[in-house]
């Protein structure tokens, strides 16, 4: 839920200035107000953070247990970074190394002393010269060609004095391929030592982010305390600060024994309410959830109990397969026991990893799908299936109808006349192909319900997000009527029947009129409540019904995605069926690890856009700016 914030204004005598602010850290329920910009973090943290990233990188070691101060932290700081400058400083070296062996390695062995005793000698210069291969060049008498590499012809001229040669690139260098190569030996040898070294500070970072968050705890001490004023110089402090309404008790406390006064004060039209969230098991993974698109505004109701159970709905819809489910299951029970340790949010990720995994088993129990196999309406596993429950059920409305849609199946399948009720009607139904028997009256209506029930989760879950805000937008009442109606008259216009008609919950015939009458009836009152509520200005209401149409129209990506993940499961089965024993295993197991990562990520995208985009858009202000307050971060982090 998110709680209200008070304003109060802390006056007190200067010597306690100090003992009050650490106090109030250490309770930590205070955001103090300061106009002063946010600097940058000093350096010294800065060293901090960055040695802490090196070691994250580094093999896993046992913890070290020694204790120490900030001064052997630092210490440790120090050496890390110098280890880390110095394996950079190395590895340059090392390629530099490697590039020069490999430019000068065609000339082969030779020595310089010996080119100095010909030069000396014989009073001749000798140079080293590259040339491209595919350059049209004439080799000049007192050229010698050495050999080809790396597309360059490599020469050495021999001649009385320094000479250049159109095209032509002089090479110099100071030592040869061997004096380099033994040099590269010692740069290696002497790199893996300085990476042992630093490997050897692996077990350190739990002790470096506990000097980290001691540093920081005190410079956010002092930032807290630069937001001070003194009316009366040298006497008298004052600063303001934000209190959460359920804490307010906790003041007295906090300045008891101190010369200290607190008064609430009134919120100014320009101040910034920070947002205080404070949700508890699953509406915390909400929090989190909801804390990746935007910060709620202080006056948003809070939607982390709505978000993570409409995100779990819409991911187990999309993933579409309680095979998959299991997987999740196995997944989040292996990171259970893996890190029994896991606090905070990595705790809670574990939570929601379950809480995915059982809403994707629950849908696909209820809509018998497990890793792509299908099963007919004889398949025992239907007997928990909801959705083959009103396949039956739809089939025994068009059956007692005696409608076109029953005519149209009798003559493709004469012998389902001849069925007692919907439930005969479509196992009755059957075809064959390649040896492989079908149940297209099941199919179809399997599909045609999914298909529906997606729209009406978004006419569902659109309505409830108007309803949030009606009473600050009373137009949303009749929008809310006139989705209902929506749905309930759209089957009367495509001559088909829909889920709340077959099931038995509306007449066909009241379910079109009532419709109708909702839609219509429902735009006037959303018009007609705008202008009372917002005079000429209410008319703009108008362009939301398409934008409320369109909306509810974007949960049909639910259907979409599920559809897309079955028919891609199903394909990697009848592949790998085909494929033999040992290549059709891999080319199955290759299939479902795609389709299994590609929707997880559409799971993910798509289940919170539905919440964030078309659910927001009707009960969420955002750019919210999270509540803040002066706290030991060691205890903010647990």
């Amino acid at each position: 839920m998110i709680i209200d914030l008070k304003k109060y204004l802390f006056i007190g005598a200067k010597e306690d200035l100090a003992e009050f602010f650490i106090r109030a850290q250490e309770t930590g329920f205070i955001e103090f107000i300061t106009t002063k910009k946010s600097k940058e973090l000093p350096e010294p943290i800065k060293k901090f953070i960055d040695a802490i990233k090196i070691l994250r990188k580094q093999p896993v070691k046992e913890p070290y247990r020694g204790g120490g101060n900030f001064a052997f932290a630092e210490e440790v700081v120090t050496q890390v970074l110098d280890l880390t400058h110095e394996i950079e400083k190395l590895s340059e070296e090392k390629r530099f190394l490697e590039a020069e062996i490999t430019r000068i390695a065609p000339f082969g062995q030779f020595s310089f002393e010996d080119i100095n005793y010909i030069q000396e000698k014989t009073g001749k210069k000798i140079q080293f010269y590259c040339v491209k291969s595919s350059s049209k060049h004439e080799i000049e008498p007192a050229l010698i060609y050495i050999g080809t590499d790396y597309d360059l012809d490599y020469y050495i001229g021999i001649h009385d004095r320094p000479q250049s040669y159109p095209n032509m690139i002089e090479m110099h260098f100071d030592k040869t391929a061997d004096e380099l190569k033994n040099h590269l030996a010692f740069v290696d040898e002497t790199l893996h030592q300085v990476e042992a070294e630093l490997k050897g500070f692996a077990g350190y970072i739990d002790f470096l982010r506990d000097g980290l968050l001691a540093r920081l705890d005190l410079y956010y001490l002092a930032k807290a305390e630069e937001g001070v004023e003194y009316p009366i110089e040298g006497s008298i402090f004052s600063i303001e600060g934000w209190v959460p309404q359920n804490k307010t008790e906790k003041l007295l406390p906090l300045i008891e024994g101190h010369a200290i006064f607190f008064e609430q004060i009134a919120v100014e039209p320009e101040d910034k309410v920070p947002t205080c969230m404070e949700n508890k098991k699953a509406n915390a993974i909400g929090e989190d959830l909801v804390k990746i698109y935007d910060i709620p505004s202080a006056n948003d109701k809070d939607p982390s109990g709505w978000v993570i159970w409409a995100f779990s709905l819409f991911f187990a819809m999309i993933m579409a397969d309680g095979g998959y489910g299991l997987i999740f299951l196995a997944l989040a029970f292996f990171l259970k026991f893996k890190f029994p340790s896991l606090k905070g949010s990595g705790k809670r990720l574990v939570k929601l990893l379950f809480i995915l995994a059982t809403s994707c088993i629950i849908w696909g129990v209820f809509t018998t799908s497990y890793f792509g196999l299908e099963f007919g309406p004889k398949s025992p596993l239907t007997k928990f299936s909801v959705l083959h429950y009103m396949a039956g059920k739809k089939a025994e409305y068009h059956r007692e109808k005696n409608d076109e849609t029953y005519k149209s199946w009798v003559k493709q399948f004469p012998s389902i006349a001849n069925a007692k009720n919907g439930k005969q009607m479509v196992s009755s139904a059957t075809l064959e192909k390649e040896g492989k028997v079908t149940y297209p009256i099941s199919d179809d209506f399997n599909d045609s319900i999914l298909f529906e029930f997606s729209i009406l989760i978004g006419v569902i879950h659109v309505s409830l997000s108007l309803l949030r805000y009606a009473m600050r937008n009373w137009a949303n009442f009749g929008w809310v009527a006139a989705s209902v109606g929506g749905y309930l008259y759209l089957p009367a216009t495509l001559k088909a029947t829909s889920l709340v008609e077959f099931m038995g919950w509306v007449p066909k015939d009241t379910a079109a009129t009532a419709g109708l009458q909702l839609l219509y009836g429902g735009l006037g009152v959303a018009i007609f409540l705008a202008l009372i509520q917002k005079k000429w200005k209410g008319l703009l209401e108008i362009p939301n019904g398409i934008q409320i149409f369109s909306d509810i129209l974007s949960y049909l990506r639910l259907y979409a995605l599920a559809l897309a993940s079955s028919i891609m499961a199903r394909t990697s089965n009848d592949m790998g069926a085909g494929a033999g024993l040992v290549v059709g295993f891999v080319i199955i197991i290759l299939g479902h690890i795609i389709n299994l990562s590609l929707g997880t990520m559409g799971g993910v995208i798509h289940g919170l856009r539905l919440n964030f985009i078309e659910w927001y858009h009707y009960c969420f202000e955002g750019e919210g700016k999270l509540f803040n307050p002066l706290r030991k971060l060691r205890i903010k982090q647990e």
